[in-house]
């Protein structure tokens, strides 16, 4: 979608005209899109010729990409030389330099471009919300929805949510993409994903809203007859660590409980294999290379059949999945569906509330959050 942004000799009279329509427009859409029609239109009359938006992409891009401008070029559909063009044409029209440059290369962000990144990026997502609003009312069950998500989540908590998901909201065309917490962060904040679920990694980001959805615990999974299955009682960490190790990969699903746990026993695991696919734990645990630490929502006894379980809670650090926002964005219905779908405490009233800030996400008792046996019956 391409907008484009200029002043007029009727500027003035549009704002006014704005000014006199916010209570209407309130009503019907809701007060961020509001606030966000009004930034823009001010916005744009400071410009003496046309500002489009594929400008401020450029902008934003060239920084969340390294300021590598062939990776911003791919990423916008277009020419490098188009990238640079973009870029040096708003920097004329706000008389700033906003990248520092070596030759041709952008190396990083000048102060004035350090000071109007986030207002880019604000405007970037204003036009979405506007665009979200208008479709939420022409088309209310139809449109995209993109969701980011670790394997974990994709492979084991979303199947059922996306069936139900889909008979409700057959014309809403989904895309699942999957990554460690870091990349699912990542997609948000570029708006390649409308909502990500992780671990309690997404709460690091301050432009994401991270509310908390359930929560689980970890397994140990070893073969039949191992002697981890004869004890009397509960396993300790010290028999735990006399075996092979096979669990996830540093930042994926729970790997810093299980680390922390072992150091606060002055304990060195002898982790031999790591995955981020619980699948694969497994089957090497099939071939008897070691021990398999996994989530626990990842075992089946159906499915596993040639592996049995042992409950780590005791263990472990309780993990807590979250379902992450971008902060000021529009949310069209479908999506609050999907959301409460997912996280039945996440209802529309809690979730219109973190968005507004009005109770912030941290406030929301963990208690409230099912945890995993309880969301799967």
């Amino acid at each position: 979608m391409r907008l484009v942004l200029a002043r007029t000799s009727a500027s003035k009279d549009r704002t006014i005209d704005m000014e006199n329509n916010v209570n209407c427009l309130w009503r019907t859409i809701g007060s961020s899109v509001v606030r966000w029609l009004y930034k823009l239109e001010r916005f744009a009359s400071s410009f003496s010729q046309p500002m489009n938006f594929q400008q401020l992409r450029a902008v934003r891009e060239a920084a969340r990409l390294g300021f590598n401008l062939t990776e911003v070029a791919a990423a916008l559909h277009t020419s490098q030389p188009g990238i640079s063009r973009q870029i040096r044409e708003l920097e004329d029209e706000l008389g700033i330099e906003i990248f520092v440059r070596a030759g041709k290369r952008l190396t990083r962000l000048t102060p004035p471009g350090e000071a109007i990144l986030p207002l880019v990026e604000q405007l970037i997502q204003g036009a979405e919300n506007l665009r979200r609003a208008g479709d939420d009312f022409n088309a209310v069950d139809t449109g995209p929805l993109s969701i980011a998500a670790t394997h974990s989540q994709a492979r084991y908590a979303l199947p059922m949510v996306v069936s139900d998901f889909r008979k409700v909201y057959p014309k809403v065309t989904l895309s699942l993409h999957q990554g460690s917490p870091k990349q699912v962060a990542a997609m948000l904040h570029s708006g390649e994903a409308d909502i990500g679920i992780a671990t309690e990694a997404l709460a690091h980001y301050p432009q994401l809203i991270a509310l908390p959805s359930y929560t689980w615990t970890h397994s140990i999974i070893v073969p039949p007859g191992h002697p981890l299955l004869q004890l009397d009682g509960e396993v300790t960490l010290d028999e735990l660590a006399r075996y092979a190790i096979i669990t996830y990969e540093p930042g994926y699903t729970g790997r810093a409980h299980i680390d922390e746990a072992f150091q606060r026993q002055g304990l060195e695991p002898n982790i031999v294999l790591t995955a981020m696919d619980a699948d694969v734990i497994k089957t090497y645990v099939e071939l008897e290379m070691g021990v398999g630490i996994v989530a626990s929502m990842a075992f089946d006894t159906d499915r596993d059949r040639t592996l049995r379980a042992i409950d780590a809670r005791h263990l472990f650090a309780v993990n807590v999945t979250r379902l992450a926002i971008r902060r000021g964005s529009w949310l069209r219905r479908y999506v609050y569906d999907f959301i409460e779908s997912f996280a039945p405490t996440l209802t529309r009233a809690v979730v219109d509330a973190a968005l507004a800030e009005s109770e912030a996400p941290a406030k929301l008792k963990m208690a409230s959050s099912p945890v995993w046996s309880d969301t799967t019956g």
